[in-house]
């Protein structure tokens, strides 16, 4: 607001800075009681003033209520009185009084604002926006308004509107650095990390000790694909706000990705060392000892991740994978099974320990398991193919044939799917439909020839089948 911003320190004024704020209110209290209203009225604006500045806004809305007892007609004492009481989070109160004195004043631009702000607290966003444009109206140029436009319609998710007014703003004035942070939020929002990172960077220009800059600026980098400028930022992010937990994080997100896993760890127990209840970070630990083979580790930190959040099944999830690598089947189905109870829509998990199943020859279990998994994703080519192998292991042909036609119409070139169903033709003494899809199978594949060769050699040396192929 343009009410509060000054200071009245003037020689002769009733307030000056080296006086106690409470001292100065106990004053002009004391000038009411004695019935010196109208002294109180010469320097009503500096009464005001200090209330505002300070925040006392119980004082301000006492002060300010005694004068319009005095001059109930003045659209600055109305506007006040809403400001203060703004300032108590009494907005319906607030909005009656900046009616009052637009009704004194109509069309002030600043009164306009402040009643945007208070129906904005209120959830009245059309009619914020509606106070807003109302402002634009008699001062087309406001930078307060066309920044509050812009802030209401990135919250509609609007963003192209919301682009337009902050360039509004930034065209009247290159200075007014909050508009290129949030014009490079909505710019990211509609994927555009190109723009968005120009306008944090025209931000840090301008405000250039601000941690939250350069995370955005670093996410930006890491959007366009150049992690070294984003570790770049995430250092000056942390060295500006060294428990910047998530700059932490997602530098060391960026190091991996780039195969710096040691300096991964480091970034990711930082995170861990600021926030005590960051299971990602946890996992994320265990993730890179998992992938460098280190298992003792990585189970270790995905049980840390586990004790923090028991509901973590990607946690669980991932523990079982350890676990299997390892050979400690049940304690991997345990897991496999936690992560299932957490999230019965996880394919992963149902998938996961479909294999496991069919490792231990529990076949049945398997099936049923992969069914699961195919339910939540219908299109995943490996279930359905594993499916497939399996019900050829069990018997079930007909299963096992439809199982491998799905894959073929997932995956029209897969060799493997066309060979399976030819073995189980064979099986079935379906020779010709068998011919068919080996032909298929040899024209996706030609190295398929010698697995089949050595599968079935009394087969592949017979005149009538290499008539069928066609090979004589």
């Amino acid at each position: 607001m343009s009410y509060f911003d000054s200071e009245f320190s003037e020689e002769g004024n009733l307030f000056s800075e080296d006086k106690n704020v409470d001292d100065e209110i106990k004053r002009c209290r004391e000038l009411v009681d004695s019935g010196s209203i109208f002294e109180l009225m010469e320097t009503a604006e500096e009464v005001l003033q200090l209330c505002g500045e300070n925040e006392r806004f119980s004082d301000g809305l006492y002060f300010v209520n005694l004068l319009l007892d005095v001059a109930p007609y003045n659209s600055d004492y109305w506007f006040k009185k809403g400001f203060f009481l703004s300032g108590l989070a009494k907005f319906e109160e607030a909005i009656e009084c900046y009616n009052k004195s637009l009704s004194l004043n109509p069309g002030d631009s600043e009164i306009l604002i402040d009643r945007a702000s208070a129906e904005e607290n209120l959830g009245l966003t059309a009619q914020a926006r509606r106070s807003l444009e109302a402002a634009l109206t008699g001062d087309p140029y406001n930078e307060d308004a066309l920044f509050s436009l812009g802030v209401i319609h990135q919250q509609k998710e609007d963003y192209d509107t919301a682009i337009n007014y902050f360039t509004q703003l930034i065209d009247k004035n290159n200075s007014y650095t909050d508009a290129y942070y949030e014009l490079g939020f909505c710019y990211e929002m509609i994927n555009n990390p190109q723009k968005a990172l120009e306008a944090y960077e025209s931000f840090l220009d301008k405000d250039p000790y601000n941690p939250n800059g350069w995370f955005n600026r670093a996410v930006m980098y890491t959007r366009l694909n150049n992690l070294e400028k984003a570790i770049s930022s995430y250092d000056l992010a942390t060295a500006i706000k060294d428990d910047f937990a998530s700059a932490w994080f997602n530098k060391g997100n960026a190091l991996a990705d780039l195969g710096r896993y040691s300096e991964a760890i480091e970034c990711f127990r930082k995170s861990y060392e600021i926030d005590k209840e960051d299971e990602a970070s946890l996992y994320n630990i265990a993730n890179i000892y998992e992938e460098l083979g280190d298992m003792i580790n990585a189970v270790k930190n995905y049980t840390a991740a586990i004790n923090l959040n028991d509901n973590y099944y990607e946690a669980y999830l991932a523990r079982g994978y350890c676990f299997d690598s390892v050979g400690k089947y049940q304690l991997a189905l345990k897991d496999f099974n936690k992560a299932i109870s957490l999230s019965e829509n996880c394919a992963d998990a149902w998938y996961a320990k479909g294999d496991l199943e069919y490792s231990l020859g529990q076949l049945k279990e398997a099936v049923e398991s992969y069914k699961h998994a195919i339910l939540i994703e219908p299109d995943n080519f490996e279930i359905w193919f594993n499916l497939a192998e399996t019900f050829l292991e069990i018997g079930s042909w007909l299963d096992a044939i439809s199982a491998f036609d799905r894959c073929t119409k997932i995956k029209p070139d897969d060799a493997a799917s066309y060979y399976g169903k030819a073995k189980i033709y064979f099986i079935i003494s379906r020779t010709q439909e068998a011919i068919d899809c080996l032909k298929m199978a040899f024209m996706l594949d030609p190295s398929i020839r010698s697995e089949f060769a050595k599968e079935y050699p009394e087969i592949k040396s017979s005149k009538l089948f290499k008539k069928l192929l066609g090979e004589i």
